[in-house]
């Protein structure tokens, strides 16, 4: 615990990837205060088709109260 999912569009290197899950780890401790054995990452790939309706209307549009860093756009507009 923490578990954190990372939606993105495909594209992005293992390398990528990596170093991103290296980052959320880091930041997780510093700022949770939580050790490096309890966090883990996991991406999940979404097209860009499906976005709209995978990820930002499930996620976003229909749960606002768990948004700390909102998007600057909308698909649906």
């Amino acid at each position: 615990m923490p578990h954190i999912t990372v939606q993105l569009w495909p594209g992005k290197s293992d390398q990528q990837k990596t170093k991103l899950a290296e980052e959320i780890t880091e930041n997780v401790m510093n700022v949770l205060d939580y050790g490096e054995e309890a966090v883990s990452v996991t991406f999940e790939e979404v097209s860009p088709e499906d976005w709209a309706e995978q990820v930002y209307k499930p996620n976003i549009l229909d749960h606002p109260e768990n948004v700390y860093k909102k998007p600057g756009y909308n698909p649906f507009e």
